[in-house]
């Protein structure tokens, strides 16, 4: 049997040691990829699908007001064969696939002013019926598979250097 080259063999090892590490790496890129999302305000699928602007732009910026959202975007399955990233944030889903918010909300008592006056609003109870717009930032897309691609690509020459 021929004798195998010991730089064979260590390439072969480093691949290996690569394979174990890469869903990380994977991971890793899906989350800076869905907070990216926040800051260009779109989502990349195959094509660039920009957010709806908001109808009152006088709050800051799109989708970010305390930064929950974009914070709590994290992995929560790793596997060999896959990754999986999300949120637990409540209000993900809808901001996410968009939909109709239909239910009652509690107003907590506050302070508004009105023509330069203050005035004390309390505690109350309203209906709410509000059409929310699709913001997807999380999800299936090519461009962030390609990237993962291009990713894993590098790794592997790294590996066989």
């Amino acid at each position: 049997m021929p004798k195998m080259d010991n730089s064979f063999l260590a390439k072969v090892e480093r691949l290996k040691r690569m394979r174990t590490r890469f869903p990380e790496i994977a991971a890793v890129e899906a989350v800076n990829f869905s907070k990216e999302r926040f800051v260009q305000k779109n989502w990349l699928s195959r094509t660039r699908e920009p957010w709806k602007k908001r109808s009152k732009e006088d709050r800051g910026s799109l989708m970010v007001r305390s930064g929950r959202l974009k914070r709590s975007i994290r992995k929560i399955k790793v596997t060999p064969n896959s990754v999986t990233i999300g949120t637990d944030v409540p209000y993900a889903r809808i901001h996410n696939e968009g939909g109709i918010l239909n239910r009652t909300v509690n107003v907590r008592q506050h302070t508004r002013t009105r023509k330069g006056r203050a005035e004390t609003v309390k505690m109350h109870r309203r209906k709410m019926n509000t059409k929310m717009p699709k913001r997807q930032f999380i999800g299936e897309s090519a461009i962030l598979l390609r990237r993962i691609e291009r990713l894993m690509e590098k790794e592997i020459k790294k590996a066989l250097r």
